[in-house]
């Protein structure tokens, strides 16, 4: 099936949905990746439905996925659930300003707020079983699914792999805490009196350094603004092998992304989306980040 032909029977599913109150409006929205969403209303309000299934290559689990989301706005992070099941999850709408990466770097201390909120409250409302989210892990994982699919970048495969092995030795313990794990500024919203943190499909309990360094990796901050990011979480200035451990996992954060875009490619078809530039984009991210990682720590 091509990603137009998806987009319509994912409208369809969504309009067959016996939940709406009165005749219904479904306009599609852009920006989606891997998942279709669409702005439902109905006579009882506005509403997001996102339509997708089950991805194990990103060990994706839309039960998981609807426990995180339920469990966030119980926190107060997010915005309610109407409806999870059968790869179809309804949201009440919020009108407000998707960020983008300069709106993440002005706002970082925000940013940082409310995922220490996340991290700090989240884990509390989660029921059934937890996942997991350990990046090093998952590359490893991703690296498997890139030989089976016979991907076009296998021959690079066995030198992320010691890098990989590299970033993780330099991570220093940390508590165990839930997480978003997905912090692109695209995930931000600003309704003008709040902010809010969306699409938990990655969701998991991990250690807070992933999404810290996922703000940084994913929004073009200098050092500066790192500064900021690690005083803002911490409450005071980290030490140097907090900073390390900082550092490696932004280039790890960075390489997820790409790989995230090359295992995509193999494996999903939104329409409108590059996937390879996509993956492009985030290596040349990796590779500027683990160079300048190198230059101030040298190899582990």
């Amino acid at each position: 099936m091509d990603g137009q032909s998806a987009i319509g029977d994912a409208e369809a599913r969504v309009r067959a949905l016996p939940l709406w109150r009165g005749p219904i409006s479904v306009v599609a929205l852009k920006g989606g990746v891997s998942n279709a969403s669409f702005k439902v209303i109905d006579s009882a309000g506005t509403w997001v439905a996102r339509v997708g299934g089950d991805y194990p290559f990103h060990q994706v689990s839309r039960e998981r996925e609807a426990a995180a989301s339920r469990a966030a706005y119980e926190a107060g992070l997010s915005p309610e659930v109407l409806h999870a099941a059968d790869g179809i999850m309804v949201l009440r709408h919020i009108e407000a300003r998707t960020y983008t990466e300069e709106d993440v770097r002005a706002n970082a201390e925000a940013c940082v707020g409310i995922l220490k909120r996340c991290h700090s409250g989240l884990g509390r409302h989660i029921a059934g079983q937890g996942a997991i989210f350990w990046v090093f892990q998952i590359l490893r994982d991703y690296a498997v699914t890139l030989k089976a699919g016979r991907h076009a970048r296998l021959a690079e495969i066995p030198r992320w792999m010691r890098i990989v092995d590299e970033l993780e030795a330099a991570q220093v313990p940390m508590p165990i805490v839930f997480g978003h794990h997905d912090v692109l500024p695209t995930n931000f919203m600003d309704d003008g009196k709040r902010l809010w943190l969306i699409d938990w499909e990655y969701g998991a309990f991990g250690t807070a350094m992933f999404d810290l360094a996922s703000i940084a990796a994913n929004n073009s901050f200098d050092v500066a603004g790192e500064t900021v990011i690690l005083e803002a979480y911490f409450g005071s200035s980290p030490d140097l092998a907090t900073w390390r451990a900082f550092h490696a996992m932004k280039a790890a954060s960075a390489l997820r992304e790409a790989v995230w875009g090359m295992v995509s490619e193999l494996h999903l078809n939104a329409p409108g989306v590059d996937y390879i530039a996509y993956a492009n984009e985030y290596l040349g991210r990796f590779e500027a980040v683990y160079a300048s990682y190198l230059q101030t720590y040298g190899k582990s």
